[in-house]
């Protein structure tokens, strides 16, 4: 089994409102479809880097939008949302749910354009439903890992734990060190000051792991 991060950038036509609402040097420069469910009514769980003014203002541009719930976080905010359907175009839709592989949480869009997400399958559901994505946009390969079912025993997330191995590959923790942040955030498709966040925290978690087990 395979672990596959896609990142890709959708014509207009196929884009998400909510992405569209974040594109550019607004208020909002990334948001996060955290949990949704399997029903045709569709409910999420978004978390946006914004504050609740901003994400309320974004979340204006969902027309099937029935209720919703802002909740501020420290660092952002986070969404539940119930919908009449969801609004991504019907072609990704049929591509999702066509494909032979599972989608792992979260669906990440970006202010520069690129949707990221990862799926899990073998080797050739992965590279079936990867032709048929690439026909509607333009579609990247970011990483892909053999499937393991454990989750990381420091608590990191998964895009923590990218952070870090992306770091090792590139030489940021070699003594003396041969990267840099940007050397990471190139590995992770990411702004500089994201990938010096998430290394950050990474190593924050692994260090009070560490702590505490002494």
């Amino acid at each position: 089994m395979k672990r596959v991060q896609f990142s890709i950038t959708y014509p207009e036509g196929l884009r998400h409102p909510i992405h569209r609402e974040i594109l550019g040097s607004g208020p909002i420069s990334r948001a996060e479809l955290l949990m949704w469910s399997p029903t045709a009514e569709a409910t999420t769980l978004f978390r946006f880097d914004g504050d609740p003014p901003a994400v309320e203002a974004a979340l204006t541009t969902i027309d099937s939008l029935t209720t919703s719930a802002v909740v501020a976080d420290r660092n952002g905010t986070y969404a539940f949302l119930r919908q009449d359907a969801y609004e991504f175009a019907a072609s990704i839709l049929d591509a999702v749910a066509d494909a032979a592989v599972i989608f792992v949480p979260p669906v990440v869009f970006e202010a520069e354009s690129e949707v990221r997400f990862e799926a899990v399958g073998e080797t050739a559901a992965v590279g079936d439903f990867h032709d048929v994505l690439s026909t509607l946009g333009d579609l990247d390969i970011c990483r892909v890992h053999d499937f393991e079912r454990v989750h990381s025993p420091d608590g990191l997330t998964d895009r923590q734990l990218a952070a870090l191995e992306a770091a090792v590959e590139t030489g940021y923790y070699a003594i003396p060190r041969r990267g840099s942040v940007a050397d990471v955030a190139a590995e992770l498709d990411c702004a500089a000051s994201t990938a010096g966040e998430l290394l950050r925290k990474a190593e924050a978690a692994v260090v009070h792991r560490h702590v505490d087990t002494q």
